[in-house]
């Protein structure tokens, strides 16, 4: 599902135009990203927690070459699946199981 996909089922379910469900979902994950920026947790209660978590420098190997190449530290963003999102996709894939 693409972007535009989900500002169009915004505008549906809200019965709002496109380009101001283009302005929501924007906001939306303008507000993730900051809240990811500053450090902080961003919880959906039953949907998920989004967070940053620090990876340390490691080494690895270019697949190709096999020579070892350093792999600088960084942060990454993790995603924790939440219970009711969870649920919600083993039951579509019971469902689909039962066809």
């Amino acid at each position: 599902m693409t972007k535009a996909e989900i500002v169009e089922k915004i505008a549906l379910a809200t019965e709002i135009s496109k380009a101001k469900a283009e302005l929501a979902a924007n906001a939306f994950l303008d507000g993730v990203t900051e809240g990811l920026k500053s450090g902080d947790k961003v919880t959906f209660v039953g949907f998920g927690t989004f967070a940053v978590a620090d990876r340390k420098a490691r080494i690895g190997r270019n697949p190709q070459t096999g020579a070892e190449i350093k792999i600088p530290a960084r942060k990454a963003v993790t995603f924790s699946v939440g219970k009711g999102l969870k649920e919600a996709v083993q039951e579509k894939i019971k469902k689909g199981k039962k066809k």
